[in-house]
């Protein structure tokens, strides 16, 4: 229970829908995104406006990155966007049409062509000189005990603002929407090949995925008609849970938002990260190289630097090594891709499974409290405001598994592509001047990463790896 003082010393008294032992267990159980309603009515962060934040930074620049308002088929790369150094107060003069100085950070982005987006800011840095800011945030309440604002990030945008479709390397996330409205629209694991996934540009704890899915290019990417997206509209209070390996297109849909992210690890990555190891292993390899087709940026701005490939070796030891030892602790055998490929869920997210339901089998309490995103055929799951002012969801949406233009998950695998083929990067990539009319397409350095760091590929490239050094 939860007890608020009012100024008039009125006492009320809130229950919250879920303990956090409860809210734990739900995350724990659950491979489905879900949107929890009442969970955040006592957090001080849900005053963390742009304007309130400004208040409190002060002079403190932040990076923006900036990017153009424009429809394409091609998705929007952290490495193709600008990048200015601005004081929040500066971003919401400009949020309005107005600049301080006609040299002012903004000055060469008119707003009406530009979106702006302050993201990945870690709380724990930006306020690290007000550390009382951290007990706003309580992810405690979730059942992470100790979590809070300093273990999380802040992401602050204008309308428009989003961040590339692509899936989390490690763990899950948590969402906390403060200020505007964002959009999500995610795809579960199983439809990654749908997705044309690709690792430039590189970034250790992201797969991007080719297909802009706001306007994808049926023509050459075919596949992603199979892909079934799940689409919410979150709201100031709700908090949304991202599973791990779910793929994400978020987009600002409101003049500011601001939410707080907090990336958490439900269980132990050690595989993961051999895998990553193996990954930045082979793309500062090739990448690195000098060659006519190698003149992209490459790398993503959240990557500080390029290692060599002795350290990206020291990598690849010290992941072997972790996942070995915890092996050994826990006398487990040497997973395989098979084994470690998404299962198989029902309507609701949940595991299918052969064997007959336990009464005492945990149920998901879904309500008014606690929404499933689910898969969406012709509607959207949307909040829809009251003739009051107060907020209800509405489910527009089929209450059946979504399986695109197959009937079932099984047969929609007779589509899925074994390698992405697709000719997606710039067109300096996919064409050297030097072959230009020699009646075949050219393969390019970023063709042959894509195929060779398909997730795919480097699950069998880790699994061998792993194997050989059980022996």
């Amino acid at each position: 229970m939860l007890t608020l003082v009012t100024p008039e010393m009125a006492t009320i008294t809130f229950a919250k829908p879920f303990s956090p032992e409860e809210s734990r267990r739900i995350l724990d159980q659950l491979q489905q995104p879900l949107v929890f309603l009442n969970m955040t009515c006592d957090w001080p962060a849900l005053s963390w406006t742009a304007q309130h934040l400004s208040d409190r930074l002060g002079d403190k620049r932040l990076r923006f990155r900036l990017g153009r308002k424009k429809d394409t088929h091609e998705p929007l790369f952290e490495s193709q966007c600008s990048y200015v150094e601005a004081t929040l107060a500066e971003f919401l003069c400009w949020t309005v049409g107005h600049t301080p100085t006609e040299n002012g950070p903004f000055s060469n982005y008119p707003q009406s062509d530009y979106w702006a987006y302050a993201d990945y800011k870690y709380i724990a840095m930006l306020f690290q000189d007000q550390p009382s800011m951290f007990e706003d945030v309580k992810w405690s309440d979730f059942g992470f005990e100790g979590r809070g604002g300093r273990e999380s990030t802040l992401w602050i945008g204008t309308e428009g603002a989003n961040t590339p479709c692509h899936l989390d390397s490690y763990g899950c996330n948590l969402v906390l929407q403060v200020q505007g409205r964002k959009r999500w629209h995610l795809f579960p694991p199983e439809d990654t090949a749908y997705l044309y996934p690709t690792r430039i540009p590189y970034e250790e704890s992201s797969v991007f995925s080719q297909v802009n899915v706001l306007h994808p290019d049926l023509t050459r990417l075919p596949d992603f008609s199979h892909a079934r997206v799940h689409i919410v509209t979150l709201q100031p209070g709700q908090v949304l849970f991202v599973p791990r390996h779910w793929w994400h297109y978020v987009e600002s849909v409101d003049p500011i938002t601001v939410s707080v992210n907090s990336w958490i690890e439900l269980d132990c990555d050690d595989r993961a990260r051999v895998s990553e190891a193996v990954t930045r292993t082979l793309v500062c390899a090739i990448k690195a190289a000098p060659s006519d087709d190698n003149t992209d940026v490459w790398l993503n701005p959240t990557e500080k630097e390029v290692l060599s490939h002795d350290e990206n070796m020291q990598y690849v030891n010290l992941a072997v090594r972790a996942w070995t030892e915890r092996q050994i602790c826990h006398k487990e055998p040497v997973h395989n891709s098979k084994a470690d490929s998404p299962p198989k869920r029902d309507s609701r997210g949940q595991t299918r499974t052969n064997k007959k339901p336990n009464p005492a089998t945990f149920s998901i309490p879904y309500g008014p409290c606690l929404i499933p995103v689910r898969c969406q055929h012709e509607g959207e799951t949307r909040i829809i405001p009251e003739e009051d002012g107060s907020l209800r969801d509405f489910l527009v949406t089929s209450q059946e598994p979504c399986t695109g233009t197959t009937s079932t998950s099984e047969s929609k695998h007779e589509h899925r592509p074994v390698l992405n083929q697709s000719k997606s990067h710039d067109s300096t990539d996919r064409t050297l001047e030097d072959n230009k009319g020699a009646g075949h397409p050219t393969i390019t350095t970023n063709d042959l990463l894509d195929c060779l760091l398909h997730p795919d590929v480097i699950s069998c490239v880790t699994d061998l790896l792993l194997q050989r050094n059980c022996k």
